[in-house]
């Protein structure tokens, strides 16, 4: 976690998040970085330096992803998790499935910030098979410093999910800057 979302807004070194912005389009704009569509409509490989670092996708795209691993969700799960953004990093072995949650108000994502526990226990069934860590992660808006989240912040830290503020550093996913 940055603590109080401090850093630099420089893409170079990390995915500088807006409002209604995907995980795609950031990788786009990082030099040495080259993102590719699949031909099976499961996301996108992610590449640096024309190696292939990770996957990202999103919604049904991840059960697509899955998929070419011959995992079927209905086995592990009673009803689909969409994630906002998925990306799974190969050197790593680890899915991160990343919310973005932007808020000018208060609202309904304040009750939904309580769910990480629940749904990174249900990510990490559908790929315990293959051995990958999972890790939930926010990325909150400034809106979330507000101090009547201190406890929700401190509950998704306990429940060991994450949460950031605008941004994710390249490094902190395991990823080349």
């Amino acid at each position: 976690m940055i603590e109080n979302g401090q850093g630099g807004a420089n893409t170079k070194t990390g995915l500088l998040f807006e409002e209604r912005v995907d995980l795609i389009s950031l990788f786009e704009k990082i030099e040495g970085y080259t993102v590719i569509k699949t031909d099976n409509n499961a996301g996108s490989r992610i590449y640096y330096q024309g190696k292939e670092i990770a996957r990202c996708f999103k919604k049904h795209e991840f059960y697509r992803f899955l998929g070419e691993y011959n995992i079927n969700w209905k086995k592990y799960l009673s009803k689909q998790l969409l994630p906002d953004n998925g990306l799974f990093v190969i050197v790593r072995d680890t899915l991160f499935i990343i919310e973005i949650k932007f808020q000018k108000v208060a609202g309904s994502v304040d009750e939904k910030l309580q769910t990480c526990d629940f749904k990174r226990k249900q990510y990490s069934k559908l790929v315990q098979s293959l051995d990958w860590k999972v890790e939930y992660v926010y990325v909150l808006n400034d809106w979330f410093k507000h101090d009547q989240y201190k406890d929700t912040l401190d509950y998704i830290n306990s429940m060991n999910c994450h949460y950031l503020f605008n941004r994710i550093p390249l490094k902190w996913l395991g990823l080349p800057e």
